[in-house]
């Protein structure tokens, strides 16, 4: 008898720890979240507090970041783009010529090829070969020729150098010297050409200048526009001949 009531007293202590021992729990589960609910009660305060100088600070600064990493973004493109070694250019003519000293100027059209090898910086040396075809406008005659068909080679070689690098935009210029043939007794039916105004065939000292302009498509691909002139020495005189050059150039090569 004394035994149960003991055993019955000792089970009030047991009885009050589980019940409030869920309390308990409860509140440090509760009490770390206080500090949490301070800090953002503070930022929220700080931000309230910030005056429109600060706020304005802070955009400049951001804008600054994202224009020093634009300004290094632009800067890897172009060292991508003209950091290579060869460059190769090939596409269709224009030349305004005319093929006897009394004839009048006609319109040629033609082909281009050109590589260059930039052996130091900016500075390359450049090969350059053309096609250049059309007709003569050599007038009433006794012979019964009427526009007979005409053609021009060149071979030159030269300095060239590119003086602007920009992330779309390049530009270059050239100076060529070598060698021109021209074919102008190839439509008179084996008549010789001189006997209608023409330039005999042969080859003669051909010197060109011009300056390239290039729109980048991308590190290794551009459109290329050359205005230039062309200058021959057919029949002991000086022709002066206006023409350009419109072709895609492909760079490869590292240096």
């Amino acid at each position: 008898m004394h035994f149960r009531r003991c055993s019955g007293y000792a089970a009030y202590p047991l009885l009050a720890v589980l019940l409030l021992a869920p309390f308990a729990a409860r509140a440090q589960d509760s009490t770390p979240q206080q500090p949490a609910d301070n800090t953002q009660s503070q930022t929220d305060q700080i931000q309230t507090q910030s005056t429109p100088q600060q706020r304005a600070q802070v955009l400049r600064e951001a804008q600054a970041r994202v224009n020093a990493r634009r300004k290094l973004r632009i800067k890897q493109i172009i060292q991508d783009t003209y950091s290579h070694k060869y460059e190769l250019d090939f596409g269709g003519g224009y030349l305004r010529f005319r093929p006897g000293s009394s004839l009048q100027h006609n319109s040629e059209s033609g082909w281009n090829i050109d590589i260059t090898d930039y052996l130091k910086g900016d500075l390359g040396i450049t090969a350059d070969f053309r096609g250049y075809y059309g007709v003569a406008y050599t007038g009433t005659n006794p012979y019964s020729v009427y526009e007979p068909s005409i053609s021009q080679y060149t071979f030159l070689a030269g300095p060239r150098y590119r003086f602007y690098k920009g992330q779309h935009w390049g530009w270059t210029a050239q100076v060529e010297a070598g060698a021109g043939h021209g074919n102008f007794g190839t439509g008179t039916n084996g008549l010789p050409p001189q006997l209608v105004g023409l330039y005999t065939d042969t080859t003669v000292l051909n010197v060109s200048a011009g300056a390239s302009v290039d729109y980048n498509l991308g590190p290794a691909l551009a459109i290329r526009l050359t205005p230039n002139y062309l200058i021959t020495n057919y029949g002991s005189t000086f022709q002066y001949n206006a023409g350009g050059s419109l072709g895609v150039v492909y760079r490869f090569g590292r240096k």
